[in-house]
């Protein structure tokens, strides 16, 4: 693999903490009896209009803020149009040229051959867009199930630069993702529920390349251990193509778990595919001075803040306030028993 250079970027998305959906007024909350939770807004039956959830936009931009980004006050939804079983509409309300937030940044720290180091991470951009249905694949019998009960859930999409450059660096950018998420108080990040996810973007180069390789994408990956051993096959699958004298397909791609690979699902396609336009039931945000400086004020202490602020004020070591701060429900327990 020393021939090679892998190139990675994340799409991580994920579920936001309010009430009911993005755009109408189901329950947005976890479980159910399969298609229980649907209306005819959220399933997009004829005639029906959506209505933007105020909240929703408000923990988008919270979001924003704990990931370093600044915030448009002038944003727009689009329609993503594509045709998916897990899709009633047939296009998804998304946005595309105007988002919510962008140019954000994280850094992160990791261990690499036992010599831990540091990097910062760029964020493209974080958009808000509607959930869509989730589909259950039997492999064995060879059919797909859909449950549209998460069709319409408020999401935030993530979106990195090709900043990634290994497995480890992958896995531990999305686990202080979640971290900051949380701590922000807008979402749990329970990855077993499908409330933050991921999708992986992987190519390959030489290093005297002055372009990056063709990439595939591989759809919806739930658990950290996913991400690392998704990106660790990929880059090999592509590197013994490559050394065959083989190419690489633009294609979208999931990954079997239980085997320990990723099966083509699609060909992948590209923004203008989607035909985007603006969403023509839904009028553009105006997001004024007076309610970001709210939204400010009310920005819960970070994880990094609190860890500086735990040495400073109880004289704890470094590695007890970063074990103290490891989760903010943890945090909230230490601070409810010091005082």
């Amino acid at each position: 693999m020393s021939n090679y250079i892998p190139v990675i970027g994340l799409e991580i998305h994920s579920e936001l903490l309010t009430n009911s959906k993005v755009f109408c007024t189901c329950s947005a909350e976890f479980g159910g009896d399969r298609n229980s939770r649907c209306c005819p807004v959220c399933t997009g039956m004829p005639g029906t209009l959506p209505i933007i959830n105020q909240t929703a936009v408000e923990y988008a931009v919270k979001a924003g803020y704990a990931l370093g980004c600044s915030i448009n006050k002038f944003s727009v939804f689009d329609r993503k149009n594509y045709f998916y079983p897990d899709l009633p509409k047939a296009y998804q309300i998304s946005q595309l040229n105007l988002p919510l937030c962008i140019n954000g940044m994280v850094p992160i720290e990791y261990e690499e051959n036992g010599v831990k180091k540091s990097k910062n991470i760029r964020i493209n951009r974080i958009h808000l867009e509607e959930d869509a249905g989730k589909l259950v694949h039997d492999d064995l019998n060879g059919v797909s199930l859909a449950d549209y009960n998460r069709c319409g859930i408020p999401l935030i999409e993530i979106v990195t630069e090709p900043d990634i450059s290994s497995a480890e660096e992958a896995r531990c950018f999305v686990e202080k993702i979640a971290l900051l998420l949380q701590y922000a108080g807008v979402s749990d990040c329970k990855m077993e529920q499908g409330s933050i996810r991921c999708d992986v973007n992987v190519s390959i180069m030489k290093p005297e390349d002055t372009e990056f390789g063709t990439r595939a994408e591989i759809k919806n990956l739930n658990s950290l251990k996913s991400i690392y051993r998704t990106i660790e096959y990929e880059i090999k699958r592509q590197a013994r193509i490559l050394d065959h004298g083989g190419r690489i397909v633009q294609e979208t791609r999931r990954f079997d778990d239980n085997r320990g690979e990723t099966k083509s699902m699609r060909s992948k396609e590209d923004a203008k595919d989607y035909r985007y336009f603006p969403d023509p039931d839904l009028p553009p945000i105006h997001i004024s001075d007076a309610w970001i400086e709210k939204i400010k004020a009310e920005q819960p202490e970070l994880r990094e803040v609190k860890q500086a602020r735990y040495q400073e004020e109880y004289g704890l070591p470094a590695y007890d306030a970063g074990i103290l701060t490891e989760s903010r429900h943890l945090a909230g327990l230490f601070e409810e028993t010091a005082a």
